[in-house]
């Protein structure tokens, strides 16, 4: 199932932060993932992720040096909206 994830880590080591927003609930009523809603949770999700991820490692967007996301394999708007970000 999809999922945006977020997470925080401190010298490549520390993890700080792992944020997991589960969609399992509104893809079950479908008896599986629906690309076009998977999307447009994500782009929903995102920033409620990115500020609960940076708000548990108390820290700020100022803080962080380098930002990775997942490029493939993966539903393509799914995966566009972590792009996005980086």
């Amino acid at each position: 199932m999809t999922k945006p994830l977020l997470g925080v880590v401190k010298n490549g080591r520390e993890v700080l932060s792992n944020i997991i927003n589960s969609q399992i609930n509104i893809h079950e009523k479908f008896g599986g993932v629906v690309p076009e809603i998977a999307s447009r949770k994500h782009i929903e999700a995102i920033s409620i992720v990115v500020k609960e991820a940076l708000d548990k490692a108390n820290v700020t967007f100022d803080d962080i040096d380098g930002i990775a996301c997942t490029y493939g394999p993966g539903l393509v708007g799914a995966l566009l909206v972590g792009v996005r970000i980086c």
